[in-house]
């Protein structure tokens, strides 16, 4: 499998972050990436009424700000949540965000 590229943890900024939190679809596919490590962008987003091209974008939005890593797996590509990185960098900060987001 091939990584895509993704921000070091030690380079995770706040900003894009919350940023990349701040959208309700992709607050739903890092919930749902937190409880389905390994799973593919397509089962990942499965029943979300959005356009792929649009998924697209809000998965690369979500690399590029550190909340997941993405590699390529033949046809497939796989999402992991980077959570110890993000707690490690950021404790303390998706833990609740993730349990408010199960709520809604």
């Amino acid at each position: 499998m091939r990584s895509l590229p993704q921000p070091a943890p030690e380079s995770l900024s706040l900003a894009p972050v919350l940023h990349a939190l701040g959208d309700q679809v992709r607050l739903e596919l890092v919930r749902r990436a937190s409880t389905a490590p390994g799973a593919s962008c397509s089962e990942l987003a499965d029943g979300l009424d959005v356009p792929l091209s649009t998924l697209t974008n809000h998965w690369r939005i979500l690399r590029e700000a550190g909340l997941i890593a993405m590699s390529v797996d033949g046809r497939h590509r796989r999402v992991q949540l980077r959570a110890d990185d993000l707690h490690h960098r950021f404790p303390g900060l998706l833990d609740p965000i993730l349990r408010l987001a199960a709520r809604e």
